[in-house]
């Protein structure tokens, strides 16, 4: 009897290139004009990115500098959860994370996603904060990457396809 194909689903990010495009990001909010004499800063500190500037404005521009230096490192916007700009004393900030980990909510969306829209003979478990995906078909297990490629909450990867 043929044994059923699996694969997980998972959210990682490459911390390496995180940290590049952090280092890219700062060089270029020390030469550009326009953060000139602002206090315009990146930092990444222990878990946290943290942004700073002296206006809401300028603060907002020095997270789309890092975030355009994300995409270009082929890093999905998904995986950074930014907050609001907040005041502290005379300068503005963000603080920001890069989300690794399919969060619990997030893996309960997509168990009920796979047993709503996938073919019949697949099963997904929860493993910690990755899902296996098992079917008999490996064509099916396929059709249901399809499917989860469109998912909207979170980066998904796929590995261990077997």
């Amino acid at each position: 009897m043929a044994s059923d194909s699996t694969f997980d689903v998972v959210s990682k990010v490459d911390s390496q290139e995180v940290s590049n495009a952090l280092n890219q990001a700062q060089k270029e909010i020390v030469q550009r004009y326009d953060f000139k004499g602002i206090g315009a800063e990146i930092d990444f500190s222990g878990e946290k990115i943290l942004m700073k500037a002296n206006s809401e404005e300028r603060v907002k521009a020095v997270l789309d500098v890092f975030q355009s230096k994300l995409v270009k490192r082929n890093i999905s916007l998904k995986s950074l959860e930014a907050g609001e700009p907040f005041a502290s004393g005379k300068e503005y900030r963000i603080e920001a994370e890069i989300v690794e980990g399919i969060a619990q909510d997030v893996a309960k969306k997509i168990n009920k996603l796979i047993r709503d829209e996938a073919p019949k003979g697949v099963k997904s478990t929860i493993q910690g904060d990755e899902l296996r995906v098992s079917s008999k078909s490996r064509d099916d297990l396929q059709a249901t990457m399809t499917l989860l490629r469109s998912f909207e909450d979170a980066d998904l990867q796929f590995v261990n396809f077997r």
